[in-house]
């Protein structure tokens, strides 16, 4: 509760601050998402109830989702009281006041502290190790990644700090219900830099990077839609449960982060050839290379985001806090182009706090329970609105035409027979995985393969189209085959075409490369 107080009030002061900087003409840096919002104009329609007194001037871009016709979105009156009453507590504090006076008069330095005198450094590193369970020794190693780290771009590293007051709230939760230390949120940014849509050269996903196979036996679903290894909340329920797995197999924090990150049987492997230690500095020189330096990145990003302010970093306020946003349930197929246009919430908005939504778009599935995350300044307005929302979608989905993908969910494995003129390499491109989970998942030594030969393969994403869809786009366009033009790519190519990804191009016509000539003839549908 505490930290979420924390959070409102840095939130809160990141306004003020703003409007004053802009007082004094300084420019001042936007957020990277926003809610948008606008004059009101005179001869509106729509007529807010109880409204917001900072926004009493202004209104969502709702408003206009029929021809000619304004919608009010109006909440509630008794339940935007409650969540009115329930801020108000959040910010009912003594300590605002001497919290606002500190941020306000501090001077913002360029440069970090980069001259760490060793002996203040084990003492700083004998500090954490005194209140965490890893084991934080001092290391020349780890002093040689600190800094490092210390030479890194300040404002890029600002950056992240800000956007982590967004997600370790969150992450925090979930690593308290499993009994996790808190200090793992840190793995995050060392797997992902705190980006839930990235993903590695061999197919790992999201904030956690899960690969396929392991997010699968987490519950962590891939579909033509959705795929959950890029939903934060669920991505981290998903981390600590693999990770409460693996201590419960280690006993030792510093052995399971090792193991999250090259898997126990290679932790196994250096238990033993190191005669039995449990050590981490002790077992390095046994592991992965990866692995060598993973656990001392882990430990660095730790040092440095305690030890920020003896650094002189000074992250600006995140934009939204965790707590200041709702999720609903969705009860219809909506895209969020359609949501933007009724409450104002900007698309980057929406995608930043709805990740795992590969196409912009929100299925209805009778057996799932799909939600969208929305700021909860908007999300009573939603809720109080919905029949009219989703018959606003209904009919704007009509009247563009607009297919939409099939919803088909991954496999979790498929077998390949090998044909002639496969090779791992064109087998790895076509179901999205690298060369080294084919063997690895195979039992494969070398890169020989045979034709009828049985593969086990873990498709990182499933086929996005279906027959159909692909033979809407190819009516729509009146061509069974398209006649590739100077400066064409598979990708543009695609994009002429609704319903026909790159994969599609690929397998119809059987292409082990991405090369296209002028006046190749390319089929736009199977067979």
């Amino acid at each position: 509760m505490v930290k979420q107080i924390i959070l409102s009030f840095i939130f809160l002061l990141g306004i003020g601050l703003q409007a004053q900087e802009e007082k004094e003409g300084k420019q001042v840096e936007k957020a990277n998402f926003r809610v948008q919002i606008f004059q009101k104009v005179d001869s509106s329609e729509i007529i807010l109830a109880n409204p917001d007194p900072e926004f009493k001037d202004k209104l969502p871009i709702s408003a206009v989702i029929r021809d000619s016709s304004t919608v009010s979105l109006e909440d509630l009156p008794r339940a935007a009281e409650i969540d009115s009453v329930w801020r108000a507590q959040l910010t009912n504090s003594d300590l605002f006041d001497t919290m606002y006076k500190s941020i306000r008069e501090q001077e913002y330095e360029d440069e970090v502290y980069k001259e760490l005198p060793t002996d203040t450094l084990k003492a700083r590193l004998a500090k954490l190790n005194a209140r965490t369970p890893f084991n934080v020794e001092y290391h020349p190693v780890l002093e040689s990644v600190i800094n490092s780290y210390l030479k890194r771009n300040k404002k890029a590293m600002e950056r992240l700090m800000a956007l982590s007051e967004y997600y370790f709230p969150m992450f925090e939760q979930q690593l308290d219900r499993y009994d996790i230390p808190l200090e793992i949120k840190y793995l995050a940014i060392v797997e992902s830099a705190l980006n839930p849509r990235a993903k590695s050269w061999v197919g790992a996903t999201g904030l956690w990077q899960f690969m396929y196979r392991t997010g699968k036996e987490h519950g962590l679903d891939v579909s033509s839609y959705v795929d959950e290894r890029m939903d934060p909340q669920m991505a981290t329920e998903a981390a600590a449960k693999y990770l409460s797995n693996l201590y419960r197999t280690f006993g030792d924090w510093d052995l399971a982060l090792a193991s999250y990150n090259s898997g126990p049987g290679n932790v196994s492997k250096a238990i033993r050839r190191s005669g039995g230690s449990n050590n981490y500095w002790e077992l390095r020189r046994f592991l992965p290379r990866e692995t060598a330096g993973y656990v001392p990145a882990f430990l660095a990003t730790l040092y440095l985001f305690e030890y920020a302010d003896e650094h002189k970093f000074q992250p600006q306020g995140p934009e939204i806090a965790f707590f200041e946003t709702d999720t609903i349930k969705v009860k219809q197929l909506i895209t969020f182009d359609q949501i933007s246009k009724v409450t104002g919430v900007e698309n980057e908005m929406l995608q930043f706090l709805n990740p795992s939504y590969k196409l912009d778009v929100i299925p209805f599935v009778e057996d799932e329970n799909y939600m969208i995350r929305l700021p909860a300044s908007v999300s009573g307005a939603f809720v109080s609105n919905e029949a009219a929302i989703y018959n606003f979608a209904e009919k704007d989905i009509q009247t563009k035409e607009k297919a939409f993908p099939e919803f088909v969910k991954a496999e979790e494995k498929i077998r390949y027979r090998v044909k002639s003129g496969d090779y791992l390499g064109r087998i790895a491109e076509r179901h999205g995985v690298g060369v080294s989970s084919i063997k690895r998942w195979n039992n494969l030594r070398g890169n020989n393969l045979r034709i009828g030969q049985y593969l086990t393969i873990y498709p990182r994403k499933p086929n996005l189209t279906t027959n159909d869809a692909a033979a809407n786009a190819s009516d729509k366009n009146n061509a069974r085959t398209y006649t590739v033009k100077k400066g064409d790519s598979l990708w543009s190519i695609s994009r002429k075409f609704p319903g026909i990804t790159v994969q599609n191009l690929r397998v119809w016509n059987d292409m082990g490369t991405s090369s296209l000539k002028p006046g190749m003839e390319l089929k736009l549908s199977k067979g």
